[in-house]
This record gives C-alpha cells, structure tokens and sequence, in this order.
C-alpha cells in the first residue's frame, strides 16, 4: 500500500475528532464568550456577546422563577421555619440573647440603662401611678381587703412591750404634759367663771361637814389663790407638780396602762366600727391627696441613684443569672404557642417583605459573566469537559465511517 493511500485512510478519523472535540469546546466557550459586544464599525457581530451575557437578564428571572415556584415556595419555606424554629433552637437564641444584653448593662459605662431606667420609674412613680390611684380610689372596695388584712393581724394583736411602754410614758410626762405645760393648763382651767361654777356646785350639792365649810367658807378663795400661786410661783408651782406626779406614781400608772392597752380588750362592735373609720379615713385620705402625695414623694426621691442601685444589684444578683434560663424557656414556648397557630400567615406575609425573587434577579444580574463561567466550570468542569471529549469521539467515529464508505468504493 502507498503511503498516499495509507493517509487517505487515516485523516478522516482524526480530523473528525479534532473538528468535534474543537467544536464543542468552542460551543462551551461561546455560551459564555466573548462577555461584551464586539463591532466592526457600527456593526454588531453575531453572537456577541455570547448566549449567556446577551440573555443574563432573563436568565436571571427564569432562575428566579424556578427557585420561587420549586424550591422556596410557601409550604417550603414554612417547613424550613418550623426547622429554624424548633423550640431548643429558640431557646438557645433566646439564653444568647439574655446574656449579651445582661453584659452589655454591665458593659455601660456611660449608664445609659441606669439613666433609661431612672425615667421610667420617674414616670411610673410621678405620672402613671397617681393617675392609676385616682381611677381606683373612687371604688368603694378600693383597698378594704389589704386594710383589713392589716387591721386584722397588726393593729388587733399590737401590744407594747415594757420598754415601748416605758418610753410613750416618758415622752407623755417630759414632753407632752411636762409640769409646766401642767401649770398653765390649771390657769387657763381656773377662769372666774369656771372657779363660781365650782363654788356654786359644791355648796348646792354637800351635806353634812361638808355643807358647813362649804357654805362658811367656800372654794372661791382657795381656787383663787391657787391659781395666783401658779401665776407668781411659776418654779415652785413646777416643782410641786412634779413632786405630786412622783408620789402618786404617774408615770408607773401611764407605763402599766399602755402595756395593758389592747384592741383585743375593747369590745367587738367597738372594733368592727373602728375597722370601718380606720378604712374610710384611708380611703377618702387617697382619694383626696393620695395622688399628690405619691406625686410629691416621687419627685423628692432621686431617680438616678436608684436606677443605679438597682442596675449594681442587678448585675451582681446570682437570681438574675439563675434565672436566665428559665425566662428563655418560657418565651420559647410562649413563640412556640404563637408560631403553631400564625406561622402561615407570617411566612405568607414575611415571602413579599424579603422579595427573594427580586433578590435572586439582582444577584444573578449583578455578576459579570466571567464570574458565572468561572462558577459554572466549577461546578460542572468535569461534565463540560467530558461534552468536549464526546465531541471529539463522535468526530472519529464519523470518520471512521468516511473511511468505511470509501474503502469499500474501492
């Protein structure tokens, strides 16, 4: 055989495998390439830029479309937050939660919390609570239980002991009826008229001895010269008093009466109806100045010491810390309770809010199309480079049946 001949059998099946393997590799190439326009004056050429580039934008939304309609539809994505949404999963995101804010509290140097916490409870305490109290205070079982709960087991059993006994009586005797206060209740009591009247009565009223130096001599003179001794004599006149409360044990008296002084002494009418006007004298005192009172109060009270008392006692409270976990565990059930019955409505309502289509679009039109080649070679490398091998091996399989074809002409 010549070696003409031997050639003319053998290019046939190579160039059909170099044509078809070079072919679908520029196939591939051209889905992608060239990535911009390329003219020839004002002229376009065909089939740039390549399939893709030209068609992103429609790409984009059939990418979209097919993500929205198959992948990420309602009962998808509502399955996914049913997932997302497991109870551990929100409570662990909940105990997160609660502990970054609890040290970002401690964190707060500038004690912005301490300071949103003072205006809060200036505005609970001087604004929102006697407003409140006004509207309660007009009912009238408004705090009949609690005073009476307070009647009841601290008024009705509050005895003095020996010592509280002994210093209401010290303070009675020293300071609320000390022998001078004594002394001039005496002269303001000794009026001329107040001393006839004593005159007059005991005449009328003694018998016996009595009536005698009653009607000889009378009261009228002694009870004058009484009261000129306590004008003149103010010392003596004290000391004569204080002398006369010791000898008679005043003080021992007043001691034992405070000590033996019980409401569970005094009879049970007596004490229904002091219940009642202990009751109603509170509740009309709240009603009347009970909201300027705490209004008062609220403003004479420094907030932002307290917010910060409160705020230290707070990051340091082992409660606090102990109580993390169970305060995440109850808002989780309480979300999880909320999202059984209105998951549906949410996500329905959530899908047009986070518009994952327009998303998608913006994305897919957003990338060049040298990173969307380079993304899909990644992908599919192998598979794009086994259509190239294909063509190649189809190509020498044609030319092997070229060469058939011919040698069997022959």
């Amino acid at each position: 055989m010549q070696l003409s001949s031997f050639w003319f059998l053998f290019v046939p099946p190579l160039a059909g495998a170099v044509i078809g393997y070079f072919t679908n590799d520029l196939a591939i190439k051209m889905l992608f390439r060239p990535y911009k326009p390329i003219y020839i004056g004002k002229r376009r050429l065909p089939f740039t830029p390549g399939l893709i580039p030209s068609n992103q934008e429609r790409l984009a939304k059939k990418v979209s479309d097919t993500i929205m309609g198959s992948l990420l539809t309602p009962g998808e994505l509502q399955k996914l937050a049913q997932r997302l949404l497991k109870t551990e999963r929100v409570e662990g995101a909940l105990l997160w939660l609660l502990k970054l804010a609890l040290e970002q509290i401690q964190a707060d140097k500038e004690k912005k919390t301490a300071k949103i916490l003072a205006k809060i409870l200036k505005d609970l305490f001087s604004q929102s609570l006697p407003r409140l109290l006004k509207v309660l205070a007009r009912r009238e079982d408004f705090l009949e239980d609690q005073i009476n709960q307070i009647f009841d087991q601290i008024l009705l059993d509050f005895k003095l002991n020996d010592a509280q006994a002994r210093q209401v009586s010290d303070w009675l005797l020293e300071v609320v009826i000390p022998p001078d206060v004594l002394r001039q209740a005496i002269i303001d009591f000794l009026t001329d008229r107040n001393i006839q009247i004593i005159d007059e009565g005991f005449r009328e009223k003694t018998s016996g001895t009595y009536w005698v130096v009653a009607n000889l001599f009378g009261l009228r003179n002694t009870l004058t010269r009484l009261r000129t001794f306590c004008l003149d004599e103010k010392d003596i006149t004290n000391a004569r008093l204080k002398e006369l409360m010791f000898s008679l044990e005043i003080r021992n008296r007043l001691k034992n009466w405070f000590q033996n002084l019980s409401l569970q002494n005094v009879p049970v009418a007596t004490v229904r109806q002091l219940r009642k006007t202990t009751r109603d004298a509170v509740r009309d005192y709240i009603q009347s100045r009970g909201a300027e009172f705490i209004q008062n109060l609220g403003d004479s009270v420094d907030w932002d010491n307290l917010a910060v008392l409160i705020i230290n006692r707070l990051r340091a409270s082992e409660t606090v810390n102990s109580s993390l976990e169970v305060i995440s565990q109850e808002l989780a059930l309480i979300l999880e309770r909320y999202l059984e019955q209105d998951l549906e409505k949410l996500v329905a309502q959530v899908i047009p809010i986070l518009s994952i289509d327009t998303l998608i679009i913006d994305r897919v039109t957003a990338t060049s199309p040298q990173e969307l080649e380079e993304a899909t070679q990644g992908i599919v490398k192998n598979e794009l480079q086994a259509i190239v091998n294909l063509g190649g091996l189809l190509g020498f399989i044609v030319g092997l049946f070229q060469t058939a074809l011919l040698l069997f002409k022959f």
